[in-house]
């Protein structure tokens, strides 16, 4: 069971996971070393599954954003999936989802062009809706 220690330090992790337990420490009222060891036990009971970086791919040249609703041709989804495992330099997310649609993927292009490529690829293997993100 988490106490409201435990959420202070998910949330100023969430916020920096690259925070300093010291400065943690402070910032939840313990040390650094009580920090570190309710960090630890997190992780032991599997709260905290990792540690990840945020990147500005607007900034890597992936301007697009974009939201695509697939609708799978059938039953069978295996060939959907493998096309979508060569695409990770577009592709940040793949959810499956009930309601409209089978799947929604989350991606970034670096152009029009290149949204047009995909789109004929993922064609050969589903139908799809397109939603462009104008602002975030």
């Amino acid at each position: 069971m988490l106490d409201q220690t435990d959420m202070l330090i998910l949330a100023e992790l969430s916020r920096n996971s690259r925070i300093k337990m010291k400065e943690l420490g402070e910032k939840v009222h313990l040390t650094g070393q009580a920090a570190a060891s309710r960090v630890a036990k997190l992780e032991d009971n599997g709260v905290l599954e990792g540690y990840t970086i945020k990147v500005n791919e607007a900034k890597l040249g992936c301007f697009m954003h974009a939201f695509i609703t697939i609708f799978t041709n059938s039953t069978y989804h295996q060939p959907y999936l493998s096309f979508i495992k060569t695409q990770e330099n577009y592709v940040l997310n793949n959810y499956k989802v009930s309601g409209d649609g089978c799947y929604l993927l989350e991606c970034r292009f670096p152009s029009n062009e290149h949204v047009d490529q995909f789109l004929t690829r993922l064609n050969e293997h589903a139908n799809y809706k397109l939603t462009i993100v104008i602002n975030k």
